[in-house]
């Protein structure tokens, strides 16, 4: 009989005396020394029985050494007997409380709960691992509710005090990650105070990650402060918490006190941080945490990897996301939709198209984030071919329900290329119902074509529908200015405000020195306002005698060109392009994040600038990036 043979796996040595050494040792040699699968544990008891070392005494091992299966056998007598875990247990000497806690390790939810109380010998461990079964079970996403999850959280709980085992450290741990799995924050904060005497590090992480997931984080921040050790589990859970109530900067400064304290960090704590860059868009702060990863000698794993390209990638710095993309000697879909994302992102269609159909050459199974970001690419480059062919395939080669999103990046490919009746159609033919944001890229595919009509049609729609969205009110206002219908503009600036509706203030953030600064029309706030604008005064002058003339048409008053041309003048990017005029050195590219799209006028300044001054922008907006270089746009004016 031939078996497979694990990587590491040496040649099984002959053995003749002390049957139960020699198993262990055998087994050893046999398992793999990273984690088994079922395969291997097969494999390895099937060796022992062929050398008569299969006993009832060394089962138990063998039993832990499985891995837990994500997926319950049936409970017919028939399955139950077929299923290898219940199998070596009944074969073993199942009066072990070792065997018992790893038969209930290893087989998933609901079994554990059903076959603990007929179990012949337990211990404290036995109810971590119980208590185990069912977290798991909810961290999967297969909780019934909360309340039927916490009343059998407090079942377990009951047996447990009932058996004298609630005092036990570890069993109090596993009720306190049960109880904040579960949602149930004040049972939780009953097992935390309750003995104060019997808790640790672990305790408190429980009661961290439970307020987090609670959305609670003022109350994690609030045990953090007071925990007399922290690990670095301790931290990642206070910055992924900041992470997920958007508290950005507060999650990068947590980080960076972890670091300054010297505490080593986790994967969870670099992933998180990453993430955070990511969203910020600020490379400083992603190079700061890269540079941790690099000075611990972390290795690159497929989530650092990962994470590492959707940093460098929603930070401007695509190279440097390609660059760590094809480093990375494994890769996992995240990877790829990282990549292909980026590059879609920062304009570079045809290259996310080629990694799409490498991705698919290699064997991999695109997921509805893959299409996003391929689709988004054929939109931000105009490939209406291939976008129609890859969104025809999704669900006729892959399986893949188009979603609101997918059904987004199409209406935008096709109102982008002026194909403006094809993407209605495509709209009223959903099988789905479509949302307002489709019909508001309809409505900006009218404005950028000139469609009046329609677009006033469409407008009048979304502001029926949603008549709190400011962004509605201002394309149906700037369709009606760029046709200088000024009367139509002052009725829908009046109707906007008697619905107290205001457009949503545009700025632009601009990292430096270590700090971020951000910028709002018009600003004088900042504390170096009279250089900014003084050297804002220099640009305008060196543009004026390039031949820059400003491009009002995007002011939504009636009111003198010369007005306009001041009114455009103080744009929050422009004020971050005059200060990073100042703050960075010549020669290096000012990287700005913008939260609306720029502004056509401010798209052409951006780029006088760099065929003037000989300086690279790279502007991150609300939709794309614009890398400006040479008087140019990475954008092609396809925007």
């Amino acid at each position: 009989m031939q078996f497979e043979q694990p990587p590491s796996v040496r040649r099984a040595p002959t053995f003749h005396a002390r049957p139960d050494a020699d198993a262990w040792q055998l087994l050893r040699a046999l398992l793999p020394r990273r984690a088994a699968t079922t395969r291997h544990v097969q494999q390895a008891h099937a060796r022992l029985a062929v050398l008569g070392l299969a006993t009832a005494r060394f089962l138990p091992h063998l039993l832990a050494a499985l891995p837990r299966l994500s997926h319950p056998p049936q409970l017919d007598e028939d399955a139950s007997s077929s299923s290898y875990p219940l199998s070596l247990f009944r074969c073993s000497n199942s009066s072990s409380a070792f065997a018992s806690n790893h038969l209930l390790r290893v087989l998933p939810h609901p079994l554990p709960l059903r076959l603990f109380p007929d179990l012949p010998r337990r211990n404290p461990h036995s109810f971590t691992f119980l208590l185990a079964s069912l977290s798991n079970h909810l961290d999967a996403g297969h909780a019934s509710g909360p309340v039927s999850s916490s009343f059998l959280g407090s079942h377990v709980h009951a047996l447990a005090v009932k058996a004298g085992a609630a005092g036990d450290l570890y069993v109090r741990n596993a009720l306190t990650h049960f109880y904040g799995v579960c949602g149930d924050v004040v049972a939780m904060r009953m097992m935390f105070d309750e003995l104060p005497c019997v808790r640790d590090v672990v305790t408190s992480n429980a009661v961290l990650s439970g307020y987090v997931r609670a959305g609670m984080v003022r109350a994690a921040c609030a045990v953090f402060e007071e925990m007399p050790v922290r690990d670095e589990v301790s931290w990642s859970t206070v910055i992924g918490g900041h992470v997920k109530e958007g508290e950005l900067d507060v999650a990068l400064q947590v980080f960076k006190d972890m670091v300054e304290k010297q505490v080593r960090v986790n994967e969870a704590a670099v992933v998180t941080a990453l993430s955070a860059s990511a969203q910020l868009g600020l490379l400083e702060l992603g190079r700061f945490v890269h540079e941790v990863v690099r000075r611990e000698e972390m290795p690159v794993s497929v989530n650092i990897g990962a994470a590492l390209v959707d940093m460098y990638a929603k930070c401007g710095c695509v190279a440097a996301a390609r660059e760590v993309f094809d480093g990375m000697s494994r890769r996992d879909v995240f990877a790829w939709n990282a990549m292909i994302c980026g590059l879609a992102a920062h304009g570079l269609g045809r290259d996310a198209v080629e990694l799409f159909e490498q991705f698919l050459a290699d064997g991999l199974c695109p997921t509805n984030i893959t299409f996003v970001g391929v689709l988004n690419a054929c939109s931000r480059s105009g490939l209406v071919a291939e976008g129609r062919r890859y969104f025809k395939s999704m669900l006729e080669n892959y399986n893949v329900e188009p979603e609101m999103e997918h059904y987004g990046c199409m209406v935008d490919l096709l109102g982008r290329a002026g194909l403006v009746s094809e993407a209605i159609e495509l709209i009223e033919g959903m099988l789905i119902v479509p949302d307002p944001v489709l019909w508001g890229t309809v409505l900006s595919a009218c404005k950028k074509h000139g469609l009046v009509d329609l677009g006033v049609k469409i407008g009048n729609k979304l502001i029926e529908l949603e008549p709190a969205h400011d962004g509605h009110y201002v394309l149906l206002a700037s369709i009606y200015a760029k046709a200088k219908k000024w009367d139509e503009v002052r009725e829908v600036r009046k109707l906007m405000s008697s619905r107290g509706t205001s457009k949503s203030a545009g700025w632009s953030l601009m990292e430096a020195q270590g700090n971020v600064h951000k910028f709002l029309v018009g600003d004088m706030e900042h504390k170096d306002s009279v250089q900014i604008y003084n050297m804002l005064g220099m640009i305008n002058r060196r543009l004026a005698d390039a031949g820059y003339v400003p491009d009002v048409s995007s002011v939504l008053h009636d009111i003198g060109d010369e007005e306009k041309v001041h009114a455009i003048k103080v744009h929050s990017e422009r004020l971050a392009i005059a200060y990073g005029f100042i703050v960075t050195k010549v020669g290096s590219p000012i990287r700005i994040v913008k939260n609306l799209q720029v502004c056509g006028d401010c798209h052409e300044f951006s780029k006088m600038v760099t065929k003037v001054f000989n300086r690279e922008i790279i502007v991150r907006d609300g939709s794309r990036f614009h890398h400006m270089k040479e008087g140019r746009c990475s954008c092609h004016d396809y925007w």
